[in-house]
């Protein structure tokens, strides 16, 4: 590499770290590449991003931005998991783990947070931005559905009594 790529690379990270809400860093352990192209397509999928970046780049890329405590984790063989919502990129990462022994969870950081391994898994465990807003828009929505039920109660008892009260006349007529 020389050094107009190294300092595209490091640009290209450094804007990266600007942009996300939070960083994975993982050890490859002897990925092949189908599984790692597996990987990467599953952080795609979910909104996130896998790259492997040489330490120093990744390093002097954090400098200056709120990611630049991870640098004590970028050690060894090392890819870095991003995603702007703070939640997708743990999630696919810690997921990817379970099934595959190849890949070992570093630490991370969320902003100025450094996260251990632990931390990371516990991150993966929350619900992600979509499936919060879902849930807040359900929470919303549920007061005014019930409302409109308690709405239209009355006037359909009213509509049954009338009704009742026409069968039981055309009863009488008959």
């Amino acid at each position: 590499m020389d050094r107009e790529q190294k300092s595209a690379a490091v640009a290209e990270l450094n804007r990266t770290f600007s942009e996300s809400g939070v960083v994975v860093v993982t050890r490859n352990l002897g990925l092949s590449v189908a599984q790692s192209t597996a990987l990467r397509v599953k952080m795609r999928e979910a909104g996130a991003s896998y790259k492997v970046a040489k330490n120093r780049l990744a390093r002097i890329a954090a400098e200056g931005t709120a990611y630049s405590s991870i640098g004590a984790l970028l050690t060894g063989p090392t890819a870095l998991s991003t995603s702007k919502d703070p939640v997708a990129a743990a999630k696919a990462v810690v997921e990817y783990a379970r099934t595959n022994d190849k890949i070992e969870i570093v630490g991370g950081a969320m902003g100025n947070t450094v996260l251990d391994v632990a931390g990371v898994k516990a991150l993966a465990e929350l619900p992600s931005l979509d499936e919060l807003r879902a849930k807040i828009l359900g929470l919303v929505q549920a007061p005014a559905t019930k409302v409109v039920q308690i709405v239209q109660a009355p006037a359909g008892q009213l509509a049954r009594v009338f009704g009742a009260y026409a069968k039981k006349d055309e009863a009488e007529a008959a």
